[in-house]
């Protein structure tokens, strides 16, 4: 109880400005929750899964290279599935392939995240606010009172002025480090995306999978977020 008691004494004396900051605070809290969880949920081993695409393309089963492909919605199991689908043996056309479909499901892993910055830097300045508004009132308030009330005066407004602030300033600064931290895990999946596509790629080329390879491999349902893929004529 002490530390509730202390929490919301805290909030109280800060005054009108916390309000909006703490309206900050919770937008913060629910988009931090929704990108971990969308971020989390295409964060797979990356390595693994290349190595295992790899060595299915290696021994010629570009059949179960599409379906090691297929148990992941994960960004790098797309551009793979893609490179896969796409019946092309040319690996600079096949790296095109991957640029494409990493174009379309890469972009949706970092919706909202520079927001975050937007939303610490309006909780820094809004507690900069507040510690002007607070000043004012102390420096008016010493003016108007009289003697025996002007350090009350004072002592009120430089409270309101250095709560509001310290209030800002412990909303800002951690979610400036969390969206650090997620803009790492995009970047880590981005990373293994690219590893994927030049390493499946130089398989795929040196293997042969051409037209007449792929037309065997059974056609998936499309993948929201990527090209369809196409079959040759021989292969419908």
């Amino acid at each position: 109880m002490n530390v509730i008691s202390t929490v919301a004494t805290f909030y109280k004396e800060g005054g009108m400005f916390m309000h909006a900051v703490l309206v900050i605070a919770v937008v913060v809290i629910a988009t931090v929750i929704e990108r971990s969880i969308v971020i989390g949920a295409a964060a797979i081993n990356g390595r693994k899964l290349t190595e295992d695409l790899v060595r299915s393309v290696g021994r010629g089963d570009v059949a179960g290279a599409q379906r090691i492909s297929t148990h992941s919605r994960a960004p790098v199991a797309q551009v793979a599935q893609a490179m896969i689908q796409s019946g092309v043996r040319d690996e600079e056309a096949l790296q095109g392939v991957a640029d494409d479909a990493a174009t379309l499901c890469l972009p949706g892993l970092s919706k909202r995240l520079p927001q975050l910055g937007v939303l610490a830097n309006s909780a820094t300045l809004i507690g900069l606010l507040g510690t002007i508004t607070g000043l004012i009132t102390a420096i008016s308030g010493v003016g108007v009172a009289d003697a025996s009330q002007r350090s009350a005066y004072l002592a009120a407004g430089i409270s309101e002025a250095l709560h509001t602030t310290a209030f800002g300033l412990v909303i800002a600064i951690p979610t400036l480090m969390i969206q650090g931290w997620l803009n790492s895990r995009v970047e880590n999946i981005a990373q293994d995306c690219d590893e994927m596509s030049i390493r499946l790629g130089r398989a795929l080329a040196h293997a042969g999978a051409g037209p007449a390879h792929i037309a065997a491999v059974p056609r998936t349902p499309h993948v929201s977020g990527l090209p369809g893929s196409r079959l040759p004529e021989g292969g419908r």
